[in-house]
C-alpha cells in the first residue's frame, strides 16, 4: 500500500513547514513539495489531507516498565501491566522495556513476551536485558548472550546507583558490566547501552564519573534517568552533561513527590537548555507502570502511585506551551535524542528511509489526533480507532 499524507506543517524534528509525505514499506519514502505532482488516482494509493495540521515524530520511550513493577509495599502494591490501547493512544511510539527493583516475580521471559505482545499491535518495542540489581537477570546465562542473539534487547538496564533499593554495586563492577554490554552491542550492531537508575543517596553520579576516569569506556554509554529527582540530582546531572554524558528526566510525578523537591520534568528541560547543556544530551521517559514510591527517613515504605505513559507527550506540550522551548526543539527531547543514544537509527526523525512513525496534532488545542506509526494509522482521536 502507498499512502499519501497531504499538507503536513512538518516538524522532523527540524521546522520545514508545509510538505506531503509518501509513505510506502512502512517507511517514508519521499518528502515532496506542496507544489509537487502526484497522481492521486494511482492503483493503491491511499490519500489523506492533514490541511495544515502540525505533524512531529513519534516519541520515543527508553524506560516504560511494560509489565508493571512496584511491590516495594508487599505483593498488593504490585502496578499493573501496560495496556496495548494506552499505548497506541499515548503517542509513544517506540517503547523500551525494563524490569526494576522486583527481578524475581517478573522476569526477563516475561518481559520478552510482553515487547512481542505491544509491537504485534502494530508498535516498535525493544528491552533492556538485566534489572536493578547486580549480578544481572537474563534469558541466556549472560548480558552478552541477550544483547547479541535476542533482536529486541539493545542493552542492559535499569541498573540501581545510589539507591538503597539497588545492590550497592562498585565502580569495578559498572565497568564490567558496561564492557560487557558495549562489546555485545558492538558485534549485534546495537548501542548496548546502559540505563542507569537513580536514586537519591548523596553519591549521586559520581560512580559513573569514576568509571570513566578509571577505564576506556565513555561516559556516554550510560545513560542515567531520574535526573530530576531532587535539586541536587538536577545539578548534579547538568555538571555530568557538560561532561559529555547523557541526562534523562522522568515526566511521570506525584504532588508528593513534588512536595518532596522533585523538579518537574518541563521545568528541568528548561533550566538545562538555559544552562546552555548540548540539547542532544537531554532525553525524557516516562518511567510508565512503574511505581513511584515515597520512603520515610528511615528508608520505611510510605506509599506509592503508577508511572504513566500519556506523561511524556503532556510534558512535551508543557515545554513548548509553558516554558517557550520551540517545538523542533522539544521534538528533540521526547524523540530524536533517546533514539540516537539508544541507536534506533531508523526512530526519531521524519524524513526518507525513515520509519514512518509520526504524530497529527490538534489544531487548536495540545492533543492527539493521530498516532500512525510503521506506515499504518493506529488512533484518530475523532473514531478513536
Amino acid at each position: 500500500m502507498l499512502t499519501l499524507l497531504k499538507n503536513a506543517r512538518l516538524y522532523a524534528p527540524a521546522a520545514m513547514g508545509l510538505k506531503h509525505l509518501l509513505i510506502t514499506d512502512r517507511r517514508i519514502a519521499a518528502v515532496l513539495e506542496p507544489e509537487a505532482s502526484v497522481d492521486e488516482h494511482f492503483p493503491g494509493l491511499e490519500v489523506h489531507d492533514l490541511e495544515g495540521r502540525r505533524v512531529i515524530p513519534g516519541l520515543v520511550d527508553p524506560l516504560v516498565h511494560m509489565t508493571g513493577g512496584g511491590g516495594e509495599g508487599g505483593f498488593g502494591t504490585r502496578t499493573p501491566e501496560l495496556r496495548l490501547e494506552d499505548a497506541i493512544a499515548s503517542g509513544v511510539t517506540t517503547l523500551v522495556g525494563a524490569l526494576g527493583t522486583d527481578a524475581l516475580t517478573r522476569t526477563p521471559a516475561n518481559l520478552l513476551g510482553k515487547v512481542r505482545e505491544l509491537a504485534a499491535g502494530g508498535l516498535s518495542c525493544y528491552a533492556y536485558t538485566g534489572s536493578y540489581q547486580l549480578p544481572p537477570v537474563t534469558l541466556t546465562g549472560s548480558v552478552a548472550e541477550d544483547i547479541v542473539h535476542i533482536p529486541e534487547f539493545i542493552g542492559v538496564g535499569e541498573v540501581a546507583i545510589s539507591d538503597h533499593r539497588g545492590s550497592q554495586p562498585s565502580a569495578h563492577e559498572l565497568a564490567r558490566l558496561a564492557s560487557e554490554s558495549r562489546t555485545a552491542g558492538m558485534l549485534a550492531g546495537k548501542s548496548g547501552i546502559v540505563f542507569i537508575h537513580t536514586g537519591d543517596a548523596e553519591g549521586g553520579l559520581e560512580i559513573l564519573r569514576e568509571v570513566a576516569r578509571t577505564t576506556a569506556l565513555p561516559i556516554a554509554q550510560f545513560m542515567p534517568t531520574h535526573i530530576n529527582r531532587t535539586a541536587a540530582l538536577f545539578e548534579d546531572g547538568l555538571r555530568f552533561a557538560r561532561d559529555g554524558g547523557r541526562i534523562d528526566f522522568t515526566t511521570s510525578t506525584t504532588q508528593e513527590l513534588l512536595a518532596d523537591g522533585e523538579v518537574p520534568a518541563s521545568e528541568a528541560a528548561a533550566r538545562a537548555l538555559k544552562a546552555r547543556v548540548d540539547p542532544s544530551r537531554i532525553s525524557l521517559s516516562s518511567d510508565a507502570n512503574a511505581s513511584l514510591p515515597r520512603f520515610d527517613a528511615e528508608g520505611r515504605f510510605v506509599g506509592l502511585e503508577a508511572g504513566r505513559l500519556d506523561s511524556l507527550f503532556e510534558v512535551l506540550g508543557e515545554c513548548v506551551n509553558d516554558h517557550g522551548i520551540a517545538l523542533e526543539v522539544a521534538v528533540g527531547l521526547a524523540s530524536t535524542h533517546a533514539a540516537d543514544a539508544l541507536g534506533l537509527k531508523r526512530k526519531g526523525r521524519l524524513a526518507v528511509g525513515q520509519d514512518a512513525d509520526l504524530l497529527v496534532l490538534g489544531d487548536d488545542d495540545w492533543a492527539i489526533d493521530q498516532v500512525w506509526a510503521l506506515g499504518q494509522c493506529l488512533h484518530r482521536r475523532d473514531t478513536n480507532r
